[in-house]
C-alpha cells in the first residue's frame, strides 16, 4: 500500500484557513465526502465522535483524524496544510498545521491499520514535515507525500 493508493492529488489542500479543530474537520469532511460520494454530515459526525474518544493530534504539529464508514468501498484520504496552526488538543499540547484524514470501510480489516501505520510513520519523520511546511503548492505537497512514503518503506 502506498500513499498514492489512498490520496488523490485532488484530496490535497494547501493554505487552508481554519480557526478551530471543528472548522478544520468541516473543511476536510467536505472534500472527503465529495471524493467518496458520502454525506458530508456523516463524515463530520464520524470525525467528531472519534475526537471525543481522544484527540488524533499525534504531536509535532500533526493530526491524523480517522474513522470507518459502512458505506465506503475503499480507503480514502485527504491531506491539508493549514495557513495558521490551530489548537487540536494534541498529545504534546502544540498546535497542528498538518492534517491527514483517513477514512476506511468497515470491511477494511487490517488494511485500515496498515494505512494508519503508513501515514503515522511518514508524518513522524521531521524531515518530511519540514518539506511539507516548505512546499509551495498542493502539487508540491503531493509530491513530498508520495515520494517520502515510497522511500520510507525500504
Amino acid at each position: 500500500m502506498e500513499i498514492a493508493d489512498l490520496l488523490p492529488l485532488s484530496g490535497v489542500l494547501d493554505d487552508v484557513r481554519a480557526g478551530s479543530k471543528k472548522q478544520a474537520l468541516q473543511e476536510l469532511s467536505t472534500i472527503a465526502a465529495a471524493q467518496t460520494a458520502q454525506e458530508e454530515r456523516e463524515v463530520l459526525d464520524l470525525l467528531l465522535a472519534r475526537e471525543r474518544l481522544g484527540s488524533t493530534g499525534v504531536g509535532g504539529g500533526v493530526a491524523i483524524p480517522h474513522g470507518r464508514l459502512a458505506s465506503l468501498t475503499q480507503l480514502s484520504a485527504v491531506f491539508a496544510r493549514l495557513r495558521e496552526p490551530i489548537e487540536f488538543d494534541a498529545v504534546d499540547g502544540k498546535p497542528v498545521d498538518l492534517i491527514f484524514l483517513l477514512l476506511a470501510p468497515d470491511s477494511a480489516g487490517s488494511d485500515h491499520l496498515k494505512a494508519l501505520a503508513l501515514v503515522s510513520r511518514l508524518l513522524r519523520d521531521h524531515r518530511v514535515c519540514a518539506r511539507l511546511r516548505g512546499a509551495d503548492s498542493a502539487e508540491a505537497l503531493y509530491a513530498v507525500l508520495t515520494a517520502a512514503a515510497g522511500t520510507s518503506r525500504a
